[in-house]
């Protein structure tokens, strides 16, 4: 079977909540208009669909859109080799959607990484804490009013208790450099190789 009648056979079993698949780049891509059933789709993705791996959940900030959030799902079926994204929107008052980690438990880190970079909460997770950012910071990296320069921490000793500087410094490479040893932080006077 192609990734495209995998995604059809799916599409019609929630030809209610599912839109017909859509193709870009080779890719199939399938949108859920009901995120609160996002759960029973990836289960019926994975038992009838045979979509068994979970490869990733991103999320992604349509900052001045609403509805704000967009889940995507990353899904591959080892046994035909075809990869199938599912889409959900949620909007920005709710910020919260079922968790899969059921279905996948692979799912765990996935969704405590989009918990932690954006702020989207998973009802029912096991575990639902920060993965990469310590407990207490009060902000999301990756939403889109998330300063480019970082914001103060309130917890010294931790990380930055200023806002890191984006550029400038031994760590930062330079883009228009002519070849690979001067573009390289340690090529740099004060960098990690002097």
């Amino acid at each position: 079977m192609t990734a495209r009648e995998l995604a059809l056979q799916l599409q019609e079993r929630f030809a209610d909540i599912l839109g017909p698949p859509s193709e870009f780049r080779g890719e199939i891509s399938l949108e859920l208009s009901d995120p609160e059933r996002i759960a029973e789709v990836c289960q019926v993705a994975r038992d009838v669909g045979e979509f068994d791996l979970l490869l990733d959940i991103t999320g992604v900030d349509n900052f001045d859109r609403s509805p704000r959030w967009l889940i995507v799902y990353h899904l591959y079926s080892l046994r035909h080799q075809h990869m199938l994204r599912l889409k959900t929107c949620v909007p920005e008052e709710r910020s919260e959607l079922p968790t899969v980690t059921g279905v996948w438990p692979a799912a765990d880190w996935h969704e405590r990484e989009v918990y932690d970079m954006m702020g989207i909460r998973f009802r029912g997770h096991p575990d639902l804490r920060r993965i990469l950012m310590w407990e207490g910071y009060p902000y999301y990296p990756l939403r889109k009013d998330f300063p480019l320069g970082g914001l103060p921490s309130e917890v010294p000793g931790v990380a930055f208790t200023e806002v890191a500087p984006l550029e400038g410094g031994p760590f930062v490479t330079a883009s228009g450099a002519p070849d690979a040893i001067h573009r390289e932080p340690r090529a740099k006077p004060g960098g990690p190789g002097d």
